[in-house]
């Protein structure tokens, strides 16, 4: 297992802006989730958090947290209905983004599974309509 943290494995924060662009790309045509954003129409806040936020899990520097504190990722998203529509839609357009930032990279299919590896469950745990335990 490669012990360098991936943040460094990609090159850095550029690789994470490509990201968040390329998934943003897809929320801001998704008559489902766009509206859910506090921001929207403008998406640039919201990208930001993202961006500083993968940053900081993946082994970059802890901007996020000086900025906003812990991520309280659940806590975050409670205002949100978040259900299985809405989980599907978010992963849907994340794993476009992944595919689209780890295509024709130098291992780019294992940058792209370690990515999934963390964004389906993620994903899945951000689910607040029903709770923990009772989900299929």
């Amino acid at each position: 297992m490669n012990e360098e943290p991936l943040y460094e494995r990609v090159g850095g924060e550029e690789f994470f802006r490509e990201l968040v662009e390329a998934f943003y790309d897809g929320i801001a045509t998704d008559a489902l989730l766009a509206p859910l954003y506090p921001e929207y129409p403008d998406f640039e806040p919201a990208k930001d958090r993202l961006a500083l936020f993968l940053i900081q899990y993946w082994g970059g520097p802890h901007t996020y947290m000086e900025q906003r504190g812990h991520p309280r990722l659940r806590m975050r998203h409670l205002p949100f209905v978040v259900g299985e529509k809405e989980r599907d839609h978010w992963l849907t357009h994340m794993a476009s983004a992944v595919e689209k930032v780890c295509d024709g990279r130098d291992g780019g299919a294992d940058i792209a599974k370690e990515l999934l590896d963390y964004f389906v469950p993620a994903a899945d745990h951000l689910r607040n309509d029903q709770p923990l335990g009772l989900r299929p």
